[in-house]
């Protein structure tokens, strides 16, 4: 109970420490944050991919879901990468592309789903829609040498969106807070350390030396 005291005793006279390097450095990460999101905003477009057998039963449907991975690693590559550059006439290499795509299947729901960040939110759109058609139209020229029944067919299910990606100011203001917090709360130790060892009243004798009182010298004046 006394050492909780101690701790509460200390918040109490150096807590103004630990408020002020959180407010400090969370002004800090929220003026950077605002700044990169004026002058180097990063957007990710996403679009999502529908992929179903064109025969509703039950080994035809799970052979397509099989072959979800399949189809994401053929759309994850390079050629695509270039295919889109060249659609779009973009300005940057294919592994330079590549490296701002990512692109995930859920099988669960029988879902390609590619992301796309950019600077350009309007150009991370254009390039996730691109990237889509070309593996729309892949799959209806290989359904196109196939029976109708055993066609697996995907189809883009919504337009691609785009929201800011980062930098996420809110995020970043309260990493920025915690962390002058917990360096508020590092100092703050730092110089009970230092002044463990000075002696300012009886009841620091008494705390730190367990000897009794017998007398004071009084104050001058």
């Amino acid at each position: 109970m006394q050492q909780l005291s101690l701790y509460v005793d200390i918040l109490r006279r150096r807590g103004w420490i630990i408020v002020l390097l959180g407010i400090i450095t969370a002004a800090a990460a929220f003026g950077y944050s605002t700044f990169r999101e004026r002058t180097s905003p990063v957007y990710r477009s996403t679009i999502r991919i529908l992929v179903e057998p064109a025969r509703p039963d039950f080994g035809q449907a799970q052979a397509a879901r099989e072959l979800l991975r399949t189809y994401a690693a053929w759309m994850d590559s390079s050629f695509r990468a270039a295919q889109v550059i060249d659609r779009l006439q973009l300005d940057m290499t294919p592994r330079g592309l590549l490296g701002n795509v990512t692109i995930a299947s859920d099988a669960s729901r029988s879902i390609i789903q590619v992301d796309v960040e950019n600077g350009n939110g309007d150009v991370a759109n254009d390039i996730a829609r691109e990237w889509a058609t070309l593996f729309v139209e892949w799959r209806n020229e290989r359904n196109a040498t196939v029976l109708r029944q055993d066609r697996i067919n995907a189809e883009i299910i919504d337009d691609p969106t785009f929201s800011l990606h980062e930098p996420d100011t809110d995020i970043n203001t309260i990493a920025g807070g915690i962390f002058g917090a917990l360096v508020g709360l590092g100092i703050i130790f730092l110089l009970e350390f230092i002044e463990s060892g000075i002696i300012r009243s009886t009841q620091d004798i008494d705390r730190f030396l367990s000897l009794p009182v017998i007398g004071a010298i009084p104050p001058e004046g």
